[in-house]
């Protein structure tokens, strides 16, 4: 049986060994373990017979907007309903911190679908672009799908938007 639970510092390296493998093909970003520490408050891990076997991170952005990010499940526990657990603990985290949106990107939207998540426009998260985004090196060719769960942000302030700008990927 899989279950989730808040994660815990002595959790990092475990997290981070899960991640890895995701790492050179660009599904995940490269956390460092320091990273990863910073961090651990906003991670669940998913444990099966007592080992670690998935994780996912619940960045918030404030009520009206939270990001699911860093899903992985070790390839040897794929197929135990890990992933699904893990979203859904993500997903009443939120709930519980009253956020009215969750957004995410990937390439693999059919699971999230499955999930209750919807696509939606990059345009129409901005915290998220102008925040992370921005960073990845993918920026102007980035091939993830963004989706969200819940309301999108409608009403964002124009001091919000002060460093906002249009997105161009190259060649378009």
């Amino acid at each position: 049986m899989v279950r989730t639970r808040s994660a815990i510092l002595p959790d990092v390296e475990h997290i981070h060994s899960i991640m890895e493998p995701f790492y050179p093909d660009g599904t995940l970003l490269p956390r460092q373990i320091p990273e990863l520490s910073e961090n651990i408050r906003d991670f669940v891990v998913a444990e099966h017979e007592g080992k670690v076997i998935g994780c996912g991170a619940l960045h918030l952005y404030g009520m009206h907007l939270a990001e699911i990010r860093s899903i992985a499940v070790r390839s040897s526990a794929q197929k135990l309903g890990a992933g699904k657990l893990l979203v859904q603990a993500l997903l009443e985290e939120a709930q519980r911190q009253n956020v009215t949106c969750v957004c995410l990107f990937t390439r693999i939207p059919d699971f999230f679908a499955r999930n209750g998540f919807r696509v939606a426009l990059r345009e129409e998260l901005p915290d998220k672009i102008y925040k992370d985004c921005i960073h990845c090196p993918r920026f102007y060719a980035c091939d993830e799908i963004a989706m969200v769960h819940g309301e999108i942000p409608r009403n964002v302030e124009k001091r919000d938007l002060q460093y906002a700008r249009p997105l161009v990927r190259l060649g378009a």
